[in-house]
């Protein structure tokens, strides 16, 4: 009986666990990211809620492993495996972002960001992919958000 409530207890708490929002990093080839926090989001959910019509701000700590003369950002959303654009309005993530171009190598940096959730957006699943490139076009921090937008 012991051995069935444990048995009982840890598939529930796996479940639990499995519905928790997680960040997945997509190809980060000269950095790694730390943490991801997103306004208002609930990490305890699987999925980002996105409102239409409202911005999101969003901070990326991230460690460097090679020095960045400059750093773009660049975002798309996937929805059934099509990726689709993000535009942003300031792209150059040395300006107004928290980041100080050039970016020197083993050194921790905190990204921030506001992304536009337009209103002509449809309202589905899509999973966010978030990059930092650097002055050759290489992912510095590549990461994936789950997110549904209402």
């Amino acid at each position: 009986m012991f051995t069935f409530c444990v048995l009982i207890s840890s598939l529930l708490i796996t479940l639990q666990l499995g519905t928790a929002l997680e960040f997945l990093d997509c190809g980060s080839k000269t950095g790694k990211f730390t943490q991801v926090t997103i306004e208002g989001c609930d990490t305890t959910k699987p999925e980002c809620l996105l409102r239409r019509n409202t911005n999101v701000s969003i901070s990326i700590d991230f460690a460097l492993a090679e020095t960045a003369s400059a750093v773009k950002t660049v975002v798309h959303g996937k929805v059934l495996g099509i990726e689709m654009p993000f535009p942003l309005s300031n792209p150059d993530a040395c300006l107004n972002s928290g980041l100080r171009c050039p970016l020197e190598n083993n050194e921790a940096y905190r990204y921030m960001a506001t992304l536009p959730v337009l209103k002509s957006y449809p309202k589905v699943s899509v999973l966010v992919k978030w990059e930092l490139k650097d002055q050759n076009s290489v992912d510095i921090v590549c990461v994936e958000i789950p997110a549904k937008i209402l």
